[in-house]
C-alpha cells in the first residue's frame, strides 16, 4: 500500500459504543488516538462512517467521537459490517478505508476481512482499535496484516495526510498532535 492521501481514503470508526469503551483495555488511550484521527480527518475533508453494534443495547458513539452531518452511521448485527450494511460499496471504490475501533477481534476483524475479500484496500490504526484483552487485540493486528491489512498508527495516517508542511491546515492538524 503506498502513501495515504487525504484526497483518496475513507475513515471509518467501528463500534466506540458508551457500553462497550468502559471495558476495553486503555479505552480512554484508544479513544483519545480515534479523537486525534477524528479532528484531523474532518479538517482535511477525509469522508467518515461509523458502525455501532445493535445500538439499541451497546449505546450509541461515545460523546468524544459523536457523529456530525454528513458522517454516515449503520447500525448493524453482525460482527463483519460489510453484508448487512453494503459497506464495501457505500465506500467510494477509489479510496482505501482507514479503520479504526473496538473489539479489535471481533467486529473489526472481521469488518476488515469482509472489505479484504471485497477487494477493497485497508489500514488498521493499531493504536486507535482494541480489546478487553490485549492478547486478543495482539492477535487480531497480526492476523489482519496476514491477510493484506496495512498496519498504521494515528501520526502515521495524520501525517500522510498532510503530505507536508505546505499543507493549508497544517498548523491546525499539527496542534492535534502536540
Amino acid at each position: 500500500m503506498s502513501i495515504l492521501s487525504s484526497s483518496r481514503t475513507h475513515l471509518l470508526l467501528v463500534d466506540f459504543q458508551a457500553r462497550l469503551m468502559p471495558a476495553i483495555h486503555e479505552g480512554e488511550k484508544v479513544t483519545a488516538q480515534a479523537v486525534k484521527l477524528l479532528r484531523g480527518a474532518r479538517l482535511m475533508d477525509v469522508p467518515r462512517s461509523y458502525t455501532e453494534q445493535i445500538p439499541e443495547k451497546l449505546g450509541h458513539t461515545v460523546p468524544d467521537l459523536a457523529p456530525q452531518p454528513g458522517e454516515e452511521v449503520l447500525a448493524k448485527s453482525r460482527f463483519d459490517a460489510c453484508p448487512e450494511t453494503g459497506l464495501a460499496t457505500r465506500i467510494a471504490p477509489d479510496r482505501r478505508i482507514v479503520v479504526a475501533g473496538c473489539e479489535a477481534h471481533v467486529c473489526v476483524l472481521q469488518t476488515v476481512l469482509g472489505l479484504i475479500a471485497a477487494g477493497r484496500e485497508v489500514a488498521v490504526v493499531a493504536d486507535a482499535t482494541g480489546s478487553r484483552a490485549p492478547v486478543d487485540r495482539d492477535a487480531a493486528l497480526a492476523r489482519m496484516t496476514q491477510q493484506g491489512a496495512a498496519l498504521v498508527t494515528t501520526e502515521m495516517v495524520i501525517f500522510e495526510w498532510l503530505g507536508g508542511a505546505d499543507h493549508p491546515r497544517f498548523r491546525e492538524v499539527i496542534a492535534l498532535i502536540k
